[in-house]
């Protein structure tokens, strides 16, 4: 229950440090933080909490991340599924903090994009499908290899965070105008939940192809990485 708890945590930080940078602060009349200032919240998210509570769950926060730490021989088989529901709920619960206090803006009349994803007409910059998922498999396949040689036995000790924290960073750097960044599956289902809309039927894309590119990441380390 206590890596749980850990997970839930972390993951709520992740989503409500992030995605509400995202909501406040990005595009506020000429003091929004910008792209940059998001791709660093999110990046800063995962950083804190995987020193706060890393050592005890293992610093997931992230679907993807548990399904590629399975397939590089890391993380048992039947922990998955605990840990993804304790990431969903952290997600949602701070998606919902999120959206109260959204709500209690001046005017207030939907939660708009809600720093959700998407693609086409969903896509910040109006990129297509395929381009989503070109950006999102590969993303969150070296976002695993960052995480899985960091926190390897040879790696040199304490720096994972950091290293992690900025690789997610830079991820969301690249990707912010494609898809509005996810490489997280519970991320991306908090937030499509909240913006609804045309935002929840694209959900798979933020499903499938962070998972694919975690388990190819989980395999290459593995095979190529991992040995003496």
């Amino acid at each position: 229950m206590k890596k749980l708890f850990a997970e839930f945590f972390g993951t709520f930080w992740l989503v409500f440090g992030g995605c509400g940078s995202a909501i406040f602060a990005a595009g506020f009349p000429e003091l929004g933080i910008g792209f940059v200032g998001v791709a660093l919240a999110f990046g800063l998210t995962v950083l804190t909490m995987a020193y706060a509570v890393g050592h005890i769950s293992g610093g997931h926060f992230n679907p993807a991340v548990s399904f590629g730490l399975w397939a590089s021989g890391k993380f048992p088989a039947k922990d998955l599924i605990g840990y993804i529901i304790a990431q969903l709920i952290g997600a949602v619960v701070a998606a919902g903090a999120l959206y109260l206090i959204l709500s209690g803006k001046s005017g207030f009349n939907d939660a708009g994009g809600f720093a959700a994803n998407g693609y086409g007409d969903l896509s910040p910059g109006g990129y297509s499908m395929m381009s989503a998922l070109i950006v999102e498999f590969l993303l969150t396949m070296f976002f695993l290899l960052i995480i899985l040689g960091s926190t390897n036995v040879k790696a040199p000790k304490g720096f994972a965070p950091i290293a992690i924290g900025l690789g997610l960073t830079l991820i969301h750097l690249i990707s912010i105008p494609v898809t509005n960044t996810s490489v997280n599956p519970a991320r991306s289902t908090s937030q499509a939940l909240f913006a609804g809309g045309e935002y929840v039927p694209q959900l798979w894309l933020f499903w499938l192809a962070p998972i694919a590119g975690a388990l190819v990441a989980g395999f290459i380390h593995k095979a190529l990485f991992d040995k003496e």
